[in-house]
């Protein structure tokens, strides 16, 4: 037998302890204060009862073991006496089992060869003897007794308090199955939260238990008053402290909130409840119930005189007054809670577009098609085009739309996929519309209008904690909304707030989120460019996008190629705008080679051209072409050293001064030059060897170099302020072969991945790193 001690030694629990037999008192004063009153037997045997207490030593629950039993067929006026005869010599060894409704034997023979019901034991007492190593119980019976005899005084303790639980909530459950008067079983439902409550055994199921005896019994009667709702709530709240509420009192805590949501209930006792699942819950797909019975709370706190403000100080409660959520839960609970309230609100329209019943009607027992009659809350409505005169001039957004069209027409046509093939279509594919062609537009109802309003703000309220933005913009990186939902206009408004405050973020791991999960699918990068089904701000969302994106970008001119072959259109429309960002976006491409085509890159300097700022920047553009050009030529060292403390300009102004065509081996060690000057670096071909050393440069120039500079063969970043970010970035440049990463902030992992896929690198540094 394993037994666990709470505190305390086996011996201390029982020395002078004398209690009276509470069997005999009725089942709603089981709970009640105990006498002292000291109940002796015949002899130096002497019985005692064990009175429930919340404090002292604590026990496991036994559901079976090992025990000595042994059983005396006589009245119970002889029995003192024959407890001290020496008629007791027959113990037999039996593996009970404390099942729900008995004491049964693995081996049914002697004196357990049939189960014992609960309900058959008529009292239930301690037994101990002076100068003597027994350890009993004693279990009345009609028509005699039976005793069980445990090794010691803890498992015999730990054998009897299991015994009288069992025995307990056998008999709560049989009161409890059939009701009479709800004033009684009110009483009865008080007295088992007690007894739970105040039981020295510590098992999940003592708190449980009771909570499936209510759940049950609220199931089988569902015509109670709405006082007697509140009563019930009330009575079982202090077991919900420390304990999820089971499937059946989630569904009657959820017709609660539905049917009163102003009630004191909603705030004082459920309020600890949803943010015990919110905090602790590990998986809503387990038990989806909790997961509604948080949505419904969230619903009723949204119905209270302040709505929106009181979600508001719920929410400020689960973070926390600090500036970090001590609970890492919390977050992805909220956002699996919002993202389900929001899929409900079209559930009905989704599932009758898929031709697949719903989460209720499967409740209901409606699983086939043709047994479905599927109400229809939703509206699709799609008014026909009006067709415009022939001496009609399209808007730009509609030619925005239609050169989108054909670019992805095109790129399918490239990569060598049918253009209207079985492939899975694109999110932008089913959701791109112009108003010239057409309008998706989804009527639902008020209730689910106010739904989708309600967590689109909830998304909203988790966006502004800093702590939880990183974590938040993963979550909903693979946009994890109905395309139905993606076309309401005031929830992709609410959602643009979010997209912004993951835009504004100066962490990359936040906003690089924007960008699709994986190539192929869309991002938020593409909802809300020109032309999205999200975009209602003429790009405007979208320009602040790219500029971030551009300036932390992994792969500036990877992505700059990802630009040109899918937002070309916007971006060439944004330019013409005057839009800054996309100006200096156009130029880039034109300055990388980016754009092959010569009719695009006409097109391009044409929109250049036609505004102001475009035109500036283009003349700088071409300024700085000459320049490259009389620097790559042939000519000059092919050696150079900078003197110690030289700085970014200086190195600009000296590759500024004549050509460099020749220049293979470039020293900057020990200068001030930082990531800056890796746009100069970048304009030397024939560069081979680079020494860093002892510099400020750092990982964003490493992504640049790593760009351009694909014939770098030799690189000294030792005492650099490098890190994994950029040093992974050296992968590409597959001529490396010596790096000195002597003194950075290399880790293990990233020197084995560069290691592997730099295959002829020989000459490695890497003392005074982690590697090392």
């Amino acid at each position: 037998m394993d037994y666990n001690s709470g505190g305390g030694g086996p011996n201390e629990l029982h020395n002078n302890q004398f209690y009276q037999c509470e069997e005999s008192k009725p089942l709603l004063g089981e709970m009640s204060e105990g006498n002292n009153n000291t109940k002796l037997g015949a002899g130096p045997c002497r019985r005692s009862l064990h009175h429930c207490s919340s404090s002292g030593m604590r026990y496991k629950l036994l559901h079976e073991g090992d025990i000595q039993v042994c059983v005396v067929k006589h009245p119970r006026t002889f029995l003192s006496k024959l407890l001290t005869s020496k008629y007791l010599r027959r113990w037999e060894p039996h593996h009970l089992t404390l099942t729900d409704s008995g004491l049964s034997s693995a081996t049914p023979t002697g004196y357990m060869e049939t189960t014992l019901s609960y309900s058959s034991i008529e009292d239930l007492q301690l037994l101990s003897w002076d100068n003597a190593p027994k350890y009993c119980i004693q279990l009345s019976i009609p028509g005699g007794t039976i005793l069980l005899q445990a090794a010691n005084s803890y498992l015999r303790d730990q054998w009897f308090h299991s015994l009288q639980w069992k025995k307990k909530i056998y008999k709560y459950r049989k009161v409890l199955n059939n009701p009479s008067r709800w004033d009684v079983v009110l009483k009865e439902i008080r007295a088992l939260v007690d007894m739970a409550l105040t039981s020295p055994l510590q098992d999940e199921s003592i708190h449980q238990a009771p909570l499936h005896i209510i759940s049950t019994l609220l199931a089988e009667n569902s015509n109670l008053s709405a006082q007697d709702h509140e009563n019930i709530i009330v009575a079982i709240a202090p077991l919900l402290e420390n304990n999820h509420p089971p499937p059946d009192l989630c569904e009657f805590f959820c017709k609660h909130c539905r049917e009163r949501p102003r009630s004191m209930v909603v705030i004082e006792v459920f309020t600890p409840v949803v943010q015990r699942i919110l905090k602790h819950n590990m998986d809503f797909g387990k038990c989806p119930r909790l997961r509604l019975f948080t949505q419904e709370y969230i619903l009723a706190l949204n119905e209270l005189n302040g709505g929106m403000e009181v979600v508001k100080k719920f929410i400020h409660s689960m973070h926390g007054p600090t500036g970090q959520c001590p609970h890492p839960r919390v977050l992805p609970n909220l956002v699996a809670v919002c993202l389900a309230a929001i899929y409900s609100c079209y559930e009905e329209f989704i599932n009758s577009r898929d031709n697949s019943p719903s989460l209720k009607e499967i409740r209901n027992g409606c699983q086939q098609q043709n047994d479905r009659k599927p109400p229809m809350p939703l509206r699709l409505l799609r008014p026909e085009p009006p067709t415009p005169p022939p001496s009609t001039i399209l808007p730009l957004s509609s030619i925005l739309v239609e050169l989108e069209r054909n670019n992805n027409t095109a790129n399918a046509k490239r990569k060598g996929g049918p253009a209207g093939g079985d492939s899975e279509p694109n999110l932008i594919d089913c959701l791109l519309v112009s108003p010239a062609v057409n309008t998706l537009s989804i009527q639902l109802p008020a209730q689910a209008d106010r739904v989708l309003g309600c967590f689109a703000l909830i998304l909203k309220m988790l966006s502004d904690y800093d702590d939880w933005r990183p974590a938040l913009a993963s979550l909903l990186q693979p946009i994890p909304f109905p395309k139905e939902a993606l076309a309401h206009a005031k929830f992709t408004k609410e959602l643009k707030y979010v997209i912004q405050r993951f835009a504004e973020d100066p962490r990359q791991e936040v906003h690089s989120c924007l960008l699709s999960v994986r190539s192929g699918k869309d991002g938020w990068f593409q909802l809300y460019s020109p032309g999205g089904v999200a975009c209602d701000d003429d790009g405007e969302l979208f320009a602040s996008m790219v500029h971030i994106l551009m300036g932390s970008c992994y792969k500036t001119k990877k992505f700059l190629l990802s630009l040109a072959e899918n937002k070309l259109g916007p971006c060439m429309l944004l330019a013409l705008r005057g839009n800054q960002t996309m100006v200096e976006i156009l130029c880039l491409m034109l300055e990388y080679n980016i754009i092959e085509n010569k009719d695009t890159q006409l097109q391009i300097i044409s929109t250049l051209q036609s505004t102001q700022v475009g035109f500036r920047m283009y003349e700088q553009l071409c300024d700085r072409q000459r320049e490259l050009k009389e620097l790559q030529r042939k000519g000059g060292p092919t050696r150079l050293t900078l003197p110690s403390k030289s700085t970014d300009a200086d190195l600009a102004r000296l590759l500024s001064s004549g050509s460099f065509g020749n220049l293979e081996n470039l020293s900057l060690a020990f200068t001030n030059v930082t990531s800056a000057c890796a746009e100069q670096l970048i304009k030397l071909p024939s560069l081979k060897q680079l020494n860093l050393w002892s510099t400020q440069f750092g990982d964003a120039g490493l992504r640049l170099l790593s760009e351009h500079l694909a014939c770098l063969q030799v690189l000294n970043l030792c005492e650099t302020p490098v890190t994994d970010a950029g040093l992974l970035a050296l992968s590409s440049m597959k001529s490396l072969c010596s790096l000195n990463m002597n003194s950075t902030k290399l880790t293990a992992d990233t020197y084995e991945d560069l290691k592997a896929k730099l295959p002829n690198l020989k000459d490695v540094d890497v003392r005074y790193t982690e590697a090392w």
